[in-house]
This record gives C-alpha cells, structure tokens and sequence, in this order.
C-alpha cells in the first residue's frame, strides 16, 4: 500500500449531521435579529424618503420654472402689446384709416414688426384673435392665420380683461429612459387682452394676444437633473444596503461559528461529565472483579495440575478456565486503564526503538496470518521526551486493528515509517495497511470509547492510543479507503498541537 502524505491527514470530527439538534433558545441571536430587522427597515424608510424628497424637489424647481415663465410671458405680452399698438395700430390708422391685416400690406408691416420683436427671445409664436369673433387674424405660424374657434376658453377671459395662462407639456423620466418614447415637448401659452394704450389707463380691448413660448429644453433639463439626483440616490441606497447586507452576512456566519463552537464544547463538557461518571463505576467495578478474577486463575492453574493425576485427558477443561480468566483480565485491565489513566512518566525515548521491539514481539503473529513488515525508520529521528510504556501500548493498539483489519482479507503489508516532518520539526509516525479499510461513518466513530465492529472486543483501544498521546502533547490522525486501506499518522512536537 502506497503512503499517504501527511498534508493528507485530518482528525476527523462528528458529521453536522450527526449532531443532535440545538435544543438551546438563541437568546444571543435575538438582538441580533432586532438589529438587522431595523437597520433593513431604516434602510428602505431612508431609500422612500430620499425619492419622495427628491420627487418634491423637483415638482417644485418645475412649479417655479413655470410661474416665472408664466410672469415672464405675461411681461412679454404687455409689452408687445405697447409696441405694437405704437409701431403699427397708429401708424396704420393714420395712414389707411382701419385696421384690416387680410390686406397684405398691412399683415407683412405686423409680420415685420413682431419678428424684430420676437427675435433673439424664447418665443415659439404670437397669435392675435380678432375681438369680434373667434378667429385667428394674425400669427407668426402662417397656417394658423383664418382658424375659427382656437383660442377656447382663455379667449373668452381675456376679452374680459383677464390674463391667464396654459401649459401644454408631454415627456417625463421615461423619454430619457426608453428608446423611441419621443422629444420632451413643453409650451407655455399666455393670453392677455390686446388693448388701446392711453398712457397708462385702461383701454379698449381690440382683440387678444396669444404668446406661446417653448420650454422644452427647460424642462428636458429639469427631468435630465431630476433623473441624476433619483439615480445617485438609488446608488447611494445600494451601496449602503450592499455594506450592510455584507456586514450582516459576516456577522451571521460569525454568531453561527461561535454558536457551533458553544455547541461543540457543551457537547463535548456532556461527553466528559459521560464518560467521567462512566469511568467512576467502570473503576469501581473492574476492582471488584479483577481481585475475584485472579483468585479464579490461581486455581484453575491448580486444579490443571492436579487432574493430570486424577482424571487424565481432562486438563484442557482447566486450561480454557486459564485462558478465558486471563482474557477476562485483560479486558479488565483495558478498561482500568481508560478510566484511571496514569501519567505518563517522561525520558527520552526513539519511537525507531519502539518500532523495533513492536517488530520483534510480532513477528510470529504476523508469520501466522501471512503479514508482511516492512520498516522505514529514519536514523536522524531525535529522542522526544516519552513515556516509552504508554507509546508501546499505544503503538500495539494501532498494529492490532491493522493485523484485525487485513486477517479478514487473508493478510496484506503492514509498512511501520518514521520521519522528521520538514515543516516544524519533531517526530513522525505513520502506521498504514493494506487491510479492509474504514467508511466515513465508522471513521467518526473509530476514536469514541466502546465503539467496535468486532465480535469481542471493548472498544477502548483507540481511545486510549488517541488519550494517552494527547497526554504527550502530540495528535494523531487517520486516512482510510474502504477496500484499500488504513493509515494512522501520530505527530510529536514541533507543531503538534
């Protein structure tokens, strides 16, 4: 069997799934779930806000722009008005005696007139209507000039000596947006009585003036500057929810992993508070019987000599006596050893040493099932301060699963290596067979007191190996693969914890 390499080595620990369910009230999570809560709920009264805030904004920059537009037009208006009424109504009354713009003499000096007016000002057209009836008599839109009835209700106030003004305006957000919605189109028509000017009194309404100025490049602006300020707030909005959203999601994973943590170590304080009582009534026990234990052998042993004599051909009925008392023993032994486990007593000691005394003590069990050794021991390993008894034993526990592990395939190779890891010094051992090998369930649970998968057997044997290394400062870990193999990596010093 190929080795593992060491990066390749990991404790295993129980499945998430294997876990009984946290039984515990999240107490701590509450406020936590408080917090988020709130700072989403602020977060999207902020976000309304801002566009609420911005859209009022807006309306009002718009209802300022017309109401000034609108002065400015009605200005403009009044002031057409007084020039016209001078530069022609006059002149021409005086000349031809009427006013009569269907002559087109007349209607090219109004015409002139009004565009020197109009000329460098934001002014789409000027209409006048004629006082008598509804009708277009002038209009800096030529078509318009003859049209009945276009002037509506505005007409009628103004011939009542009332100004007023009406706003014509198509386009929003969504001509900036979408393709093909069309121009921002916004016009402004003001209507004013077109008066006889004498010198500041009020004179007699002739007809009435229809100014239209063109704010669409107002309002396009005005909608362009509206959709900024909702975008940079939009984009405000999601930078701080993606801050918070990222540091809500940081803090969730940290309260989960320090809810594992507490878990974890509530399982493992119950574990300990288990297994110390367990281990309480196992001393207690295993002394009771190991006493009764050795007076069983002793005579067993005795009476073996004496039915050599009595009943001849029967001392094998003594023997199993022997035999299964010094099982017994064993087993009481292993079980002393779990719960009352000695400290260890340090020297230095060559686990190259211990590998070899495993060898030598082995080999006729690894002759009789048909298991090859193989030792790879490196000279250079240095001597760890060890208690040399208890890693013996731990070395036996961890060789006796392997021989167990390829006996049930007709033997394999066992292969002993040691080594000085070239990352942080100390020593390593590594322990690999060709056996049957582990699945990952059983790998969970190969380190848990009295879990086994053999006819006889306690269960105890790694989980004293894995105690009485922790007890040295060192770790042990295991790699296996069902129908492979089994390798078991146990590290001293260095970076061993």
């Amino acid at each position: 069997m190929k080795f593992f390499h060491l990066s390749q080595f990991t404790s295993k620990k129980p499945k998430p799934g294997s876990e009984e369910p946290d039984q515990d009230d999240p107490a701590g999570q509450r406020p936590f779930a408080l917090v988020k809560y709130f700072s989403f709920t602020s977060l999207t009264v902020i976000l309304i806000a801002s566009l609420v805030l911005t859209w009022s904004f807006s309306q009002n920059a718009r209802k300022t722009m017309l109401e000034r537009s609108g002065i400015y037009s009605r200005m403009f208006a009044e002031s057409l008005n007084r020039q016209v009424f001078y530069l022609f109504v006059l002149p021409t009354y005086v000349r031809y005696g009427r006013i009569a713009l269907s002559d087109p003499v007349q209607y090219s000096q109004l015409d002139l007139i009004i565009t020197d007016i109009t000329r460098g000002m934001n002014i789409k057209s000027v209409t006048i209507f004629d006082s008598k009836e509804n009708i277009i008599s002038y209009s800096s839109e030529k078509a318009l000039v003859g049209r009945k009835n276009a002037g509506g209700l505005e007409y009628e106030k103004a011939l009542l000596g009332e100004n007023s003004t009406v706003l014509v305006s198509n386009g929003s957000m969504l001509n900036l947006i979408l393709p093909g919605s069309g121009p921002v189109s916004c016009l402004l028509q003001t209507y004013v009585p077109f008066r006889q000017d004498r010198g500041g009194g009020q004179g007699e309404i002739m007809g009435v003036v229809a100014v239209t100025q063109d704010l669409s490049a107002d309002l396009e602006a005005l909608i362009s500057l509206q959709f900024k300020i909702i975008s940079v707030s939009l984009a405000v909005m999601g930078l701080l929810f993606a801050v918070l959203s990222a540091i809500v999601i940081r803090a969730d994973r940290i309260m989960e992993a320090r809810a594992e943590e507490r878990r974890e170590l509530e399982k493992q304080l119950h574990e300990s508070k288990r297994l110390a009582a367990l281990g309480k009534m196992i001393a207690s026990v295993s002394h009771e019987i190991k006493n009764p234990l050795g007076i069983v052998r002793s005579t067993a042993e005795i009476i073996a000599k004496r039915i050599g004599k009595v009943a001849p051909g029967n001392e094998h009925l003594a023997a199993i006596i022997v035999q299964e008392t010094t099982r017994l023993d064993g087993i009481v032994r292993e079980f002393l050893d779990f719960a009352r486990p000695k400290e260890p007593n340090l020297a230095p000691t060559s686990l190259n040493s211990l590998a070899e005394r495993m060898s030598v003590f082995m080999e006729a069990e690894f002759a009789a099932k048909r298991i090859e050794l193989k030792l790879d021991l490196d000279p250079s390993l240095p001597e760890l301060p060890l208690d040399s008894e208890q890693i013996y034993q731990a070395l036996l526990n961890i060789v006796f699963n392997a021989v167990h592990a390829m006996t049930e395939k007709g033997g394999g190779r066992l292969t002993v290596r040691t080594a000085v890891p070239s990352d942080s010094g100390g020593a390593l051992l590594e322990v690999a067979d060709t056996g049957c090998g582990m699945s990952e369930e059983k790998l969970t649970h190969i380190f848990t007191p009295f879990y086994t998968d053999k006819n006889r057997g306690t269960g105890l044997g790694l989980a004293i190996t894995r105690n009485i290394i922790e007890k040295h400062g060192g770790t042990i870990a295991v790699r296996s693969r069902e129908g492979e193999g089994t390798a078991f990596a146990v590290r001293f010093g260095g970076g061993a914890d």
